[in-house]
């Protein structure tokens, strides 16, 4: 269940950016430009996600989501906002579709007679192994 590129360009409507002073090495430029974006997305209160993203969303990312279920995503490694704004989308776009893909559920298979047998086989060299080295006589 991926976002259709529809739903990609209707979601980022929904954002909310929040701009700040980022941290760290730059000089005065820290000081004076508010580059660090930080993306704010409601997942319950989306239009553009059905029901069952939503509860799929819910149940992926609850340690990430604030109680009133948003979801919070910060980029300040660039020194210009407008790239700090695309790597911030490209982020949450990332996240939601990761968490959005459907796992195929695992198919437990049986050992083959082949490996089983060499298991055993194995394990029966082992023990002889240990046997020969015990120093008592073993009647075989």
């Amino acid at each position: 269940m991926q976002l259709v590129p529809e739903q990609l360009e209707l979601i980022t409507s929904e954002f909310e950016f929040i701009t700040s002073r980022s941290s760290g090495p730059g000089g005065q430029n820290v000081n004076k430009l508010n580059t660090r974006v930080t993306i704010r997305f409601n997942i319950l209160n989306s239009a553009v996600l059905n029901q069952t993203q939503k509860r799929i969303l819910k149940e992926r990312l609850q340690n990430k989501l604030s109680n009133k279920g948003e979801i919070l995503v910060s980029c300040q490694e660039e020194r210009s906002q407008v790239k700090n704004r695309e790597i911030a989308v490209q982020k949450l776009i990332q996240l939601l579709q990761n968490n959005l893909f459907l796992r195929k559920k695992r198919i437990n298979t049986n050992p083959t007679k082949g490996s089983v047998q060499r298991r055993l086989e194995k394990k029966k060299q082992r023990s002889d192994i240990k046997k020969l080295r015990s120093g008592k006589n073993y009647a075989q």
